[in-house]
Formats: C-alpha cells, structure tokens, sequence
C-alpha cells in the first residue's frame, strides 16, 4: 500500500525533529508508535471513513500530560520510570478525532511552580529548550516545548497547559497563536495540576482556524464551527477595550499593539481606550501564590497517588529531587515546592482570605469593565521580546500583573495572536473576555490574523540564529 497523508506527514516531520531538535531541545520523546498510528488511519481514510477534521493531523502533547506508555514526567526524573497506564481525558479526544501522537514536548519542570528562580524552559527530563528565532533566547513560559516545536516546524498542531502565562508568553515569544480556554472547558483528568481554579489545557498553532480545530478536538464540541474565513459584516458591533495601565512593557511591543487595534478598528470594531484595571493592579501577588501553593499540595497529591509508583506526594518529589540533587537541582532550587508543603489547607484562614482576594481582583474586576463598556474583549500587548536565557540568574523579574494574571484570576479565556519581528524576534498581542468568551476572541483573533496577512503577512519563519 502506498503510504496516505498521514505516514507521509509523520514521516516529513519525524525527519525535521532529527535535523533540528538537537539545537531546540523542543521535544522530550517521539512516539515510536506514531507511524504505525499513521498507517491505521491511511487505512480509515482509504475506506472512506474520516474521524473529524483533524483525521490523520500529527499533534505533540505537553509532557505534563498523560499518554499511556509513553514517559509523562512533567520535567521530572521522578516520574520519568514509571509511564502512566492511562491516556489523559483530553488525548482520548485527540485519539478518538483521528490525531497522530507524534511526541511529547518538553517544559519547565513541574510548570514552572518548583522553585521562584527558575529558567523557562528547563527541566531535569528533556534539558533545555530554546527558542527557534534566536537559540540564545528563551521560549518563555511553561509550555516553552510546544511552542518552539511549532515554531521549527515540528508539528502544526500542540497541547500546551496554563496556569498563568503558560500558553500566552511561549505563544509570544515564539510567534504562534495560542489559547488558554475557559477552565473547565478541557478536561484536566490527567494532567499535573498547580491549581484546579487557574489550571487549562488549550491549543498552539501558528493560525487562528488551527488553533480553533485543535480546541474543538480536545474539548470534544464545537466552539467555534465553521472558523476558516473573517465574518460577514467585519466585526461590527464587536468593542475592544484598552487597559493602558497594562501597556509599557516594550516600546516594540507597544507600537505592535496600536496597529493590532488599528487593524481591529479597520475590521469594524469599537475601540474604547484609556481603560484600567485597578484592583487587578492593587493585588498582592502573594494571594495568587497562596491559592497556588495550597491548591498544588492538595491536586498533586491526588494526581501521584492515583497513578501509582514509587512518587504518590508532594513530600515525596522534594525528597527525590533532593537525592537526586546533582542532576535535578542543578540550575535551581524547589523552594515553592517546599513553601507548598508547608501550607495547611483549603479551610486555612490564609487561604480562604487569598480567594476572595483573587476573586475581586479576577472575575469581579473583570467582569466590572466589561459591563461598564458594553466590552467583548480586552486587548494588551503580550509581553516585551524574548530574553536571554540565563541558567546562573534565572528569569527575569515580570513588570507585576498584566493580561495573563487577570483571565488566570478570573478563569477566564484568553488569546494570544503573533503581530510581528522586532530585531528578528517575534511580538505579540493577547485578547481575554469574560467565561465562556472564547468562540468571540477567536473570531477577533481571525480578523485581526487576516489584517495583519493583508499588510505584512505572516511571520517569516525562524531561520535558528545563534544569537541575537
């Protein structure tokens, strides 16, 4: 039998990860299966039966996310011998729509919640991930494999997770759309969770209509059907507004944003400037830490001990990571981890008063501005270009709360839409709305994708520079 659509994309992709994967370090396992998997559904295709739109389609899963037998670690050695038996909720959908598992892409360990100096990207199980455009640079955030890998060109579909910034900020440094859905809209069973308030499994592809097939397939509905083609009628009657005291980040970024809404504008939406989010920026951020931590603690002692091995708690992984110290606290420390362990529950005073704290500067604020304007969305710059990476220092510190913060308090979905270069490196925009908001940001997501490709075109693709 001739090899059908499925084997030869497989195969094609399978061939860029071993010529470029070495530099990137954007996958942490390849599925041996994959092939086999790809001939399977040839065979459906040829006997006329199609799964769903996506029949056939190769897609890389986050390594924080169950597939059965093949290693799920989270970026940790802890888990890296013991393969869960089960596929999470959301990769049975995958399977079930006709998607290749090609691969597991690498994170930042345990999503970035193990220790408050860490490097995006990092992880004792799959290395160091580094972005496309610039091999110096960091892909940012926790789901930093999945995005690099659609930026090389290893897949044109990934599952990224986001607790806060997780899915945005790789989609931005790394020049791709990404969406973190409304909690609750993909199902979590089986992924390693931070937090069951914040925590969203959600699409990266490097086009608005792709990202929104990959989300129908994984939360097993229709968002939004029929997503290949700008709207009639533009957007009118569609209103963006403009927090300013989110914007300053990067006069690059910036700039990026004012054509985003002059494109908006141009597509026939109402612009409302010169909002704020003022409770969102009195917050603490050690409210939203408390709720994490407290949350982490409990999630993940229920996740380890319901997939069984030698790891079934969180006193468990701080203990492994200090007998493995040479290999897994090499760069950085755990010191959330150990904060998490410390913690004394959800019916902690500190707890409760960290919600209702959260709660006012999330969902209440959010919802405050959107009704006073009669607003579908809001609209900021992402986040200043890449940074280097640096092992020694980690991150570099954030400039306080900004889009990511306020859908992630809120559960709320938001939408992160590639502009443009700056000096090579990719900037970006990101859209967020109330609940369930998240057919309308992708149809805003289309348009403004559509206007940008009029005027400058897509990005061009990362050419795996050095240095810049």
């Amino acid at each position: 039998m001739t090899p059908g659509p499925a084997q030869d994309e497989v195969r094609r992709l399978i061939e860029r990860i071993e010529e470029h994967d070495a530099r990137v370090r954007a996958l942490s396992a390849v599925n041996p299966h994959a092939s086999a998997d790809a001939e399977t559904l040839d065979r459906e295709s040829a006997a006329g039966h199609r799964r769903s739109p996506l029949h056939g389609r190769a897609v890389l899963v986050k390594d924080n996310v169950d597939t059965a037998g093949l290693a799920s670690t989270a970026g940790s050695l802890a888990l890296a011998d013991a393969p869960p038996l089960r596929d999470a909720a959301l990769v049975r959908r995958l399977r079930d729509a006709g998607m290749v598992v090609l691969g597991k892409t690498n994170l930042s360990e345990w999503a970035n919640i193990r220790d408050g100096r860490s490097t995006s990207g990092w992880s004792a199980h799959g290395g160091l991930t580094r972005n496309p455009y610039a091999l110096n640079r960091t892909a940012w955030g926790s789901s930093s494999g999945s995005g690099a890998a659609i930026a090389a060109g290893f897949a044109a579909y990934a599952v990224g997770t986001e607790t806060d910034g997780s899915i945005t900020a790789p989609a931005a440094a790394c020049g791709l759309v990404g969406l973190k859905p409304t909690v609750g809209l993909v199902p979590t069973e089986g992924v390693v969770p931070i937090s069951w308030t914040q925590d969203s499994p959600g699409p990266m592809a490097l086009t608005v209509a792709d990202a929104a097939a990959l989300l129908d397939a994984m939360a097993g509905t229709s968002i939004a059907p029929g997503l290949a083609a700008e709207p009639e009628g533009g957007l009118r009657g569609r209103r963006v507004g403009v927090p300013r005291d989110l914007w300053g980040g990067s006069p690059a970024t910036d700039a990026a944003a004012e054509r985003a809404l002059s494109a908006l504008s141009g597509a026939g939406a109402v612009v409302v400037d010169s909002l704020s989010l003022p409770t969102l920026k009195d917050l603490d951020g050690e409210a939203e830490l408390t709720v994490l931590l407290v949350e982490l603690k409990v999630a993940l002692g229920r996740y380890l001990a319901a997939r069984g091995g030698s790891v079934t708690s969180l006193a468990d992984v701080i203990a492994f990571n200090r007998e493995h110290s040479d290999e897994e606290l090499l760069w950085f420390g755990q010191s959330l981890l150990e904060q998490a362990e410390q913690t004394e529950g959800v019916a902690s005073s500190e707890y409760l008063a960290s919600v209702g704290a959260c709660a006012a500067a999330g969902v209440a604020e959010l919802d405050r501005v959107l009704g006073e304007h009669q607003l579908d969305a809001l609209l900021v710059p992402t986040m200043a270009p890449a940074p280097p990476i640096d092992l020694v220092n980690g991150d570099p510190g954030g400039e306080g709360p900004g889009a990511s913060t306020s859908s992630a308090l809120a559960g709320a979905p938001i939408l992160t839409v590639p502009m443009e270069l700056a000096k090579g490196l990719p900037v970006a925009v990101s859209m967020w709305g109330a609940r369930g908001s998240d057919a309308t940001l992708l149809e805003l997501g289309l348009a403004l994708e559509s206007a940008r490709d009029r005027t400058t075109g897509p990005l061009p693709p990362p050419t795996f520079a050095e240095w810049v």
